[in-house]
């Protein structure tokens, strides 16, 4: 009788303890693949990320906005014009240099727009190329070594009594969940820039035009800002990453085997909360707004 009830514990103890294996195996499974594939994926160029949206976008910039920054340099330049005249004690103390200073202006302003594309692909390669100089500084592995963590939870499990199991089985469930939840997070932050990145470049002839001009330039000035601050989000989404990968090689797995799988999901939600606010912070360091 006595060995029948011993065999069904036994029966549950390794249900539960395959249970939490899995669960332990699918976490660290899924942050692995996410985390490994952001160096990847920020450090991908517009063109390469989609050349499918690049291109519509492209068009997008030529065809539509290219046409209204030209309006916008006509009444730029018109503004700037009579303002140079009006400021010289209407037309009393003209100076001949003023108006070669404003076809100057007027050269300057075609030629942003007329080369904006460029330009705004031109920073973005720059981006690029930090984000690539960055991930051979940092060189660590951020993947967590998932055959020998969880060998040594196999290890603890086998020395805990069923009701402990029985609470580690929901703990390692509620935690796996969180993990997707923050792997699909990851996805947001990382989709979410590249996003970003094209609703910027779709316009970027509209605030182009509007450089030139003392008054209307804090438009262009701004949008620049926000463009170099774009293209320094992959630096620091980059640090983060350094830092989530010296986090989790410095882990080991604490006698409490509670701690140390708190430990992961906590390093893991750090990673998450840290991607979310590498925008605001590249913003705030080149008071973009």
């Amino acid at each position: 009788m006595f060995d029948l009830f011993d065999k069904i514990e036994e029966a549950i103890r390794d249900l539960l303890m395959n249970f939490v294996s899995s669960n332990l195996t699918t976490m660290f499974t899924d942050v692995n693949e996410k985390t490994g594939s952001i160096a990847s994926q920020v450090g991908q160029t517009p063109q390469s990320w989609n050349g499918s949206i690049f291109d519509m976008i492209h068009s997008l910039s030529d065809t539509v906005m290219v046409p209204i920054a030209g309006l916008i340099i006509t009444f730029v330049l018109c503004y700037e014009l009579i303002t140079m005249i009006t400021d010289r004690n209407n037309l009393h103390d003209v100076d001949t240099w003023m108006f070669f200073k404003w076809f100057f202006k007027a050269f300057v302003a075609v030629y942003l727009v007329t080369h904006t594309f460029d330009i705004v692909m031109a920073v973005f390669d720059v981006g690029q190329h930090l984000v690539n100089a960055a991930a051979g500084v940092i060189g660590a592995e951020t993947a967590i070594d998932i055959t020998t963590t969880i060998a040594e939870f196999q290890t603890q499990m086998e020395t805990m009594e069923l009701g402990e199991l029985l609470a580690l089985a929901l703990e390692t469930g509620l935690i796996s969940l969180c993990m997707k939840i923050i792997s699909v997070l990851i996805t947001v932050v990382l989709y979410g820039r590249m996003i970003e990145i094209y609703l910027y470049s779709s316009v970027a002839p509209v605030p182009f035009a509007t450089m030139t001009n003392r008054e209307w330039g804090q438009i262009g000035n701004n949008y620049a800002r926000g463009l170099i601050a774009l293209g320094f989000q992959g630096f620091f989404i980059m640090v983060i990453v350094g830092i989530y990968c010296v986090l989790v090689q410095a882990m080991t797995v604490a006698a409490d085997i509670h701690s140390a799988l708190f430990s992961i999901a906590a390093y893991t939600v750090i990673l998450c909360f840290a991607l979310f606010k590498t925008g605001s912070i590249s913003k705030l360091i080149f008071n973009a707004h």
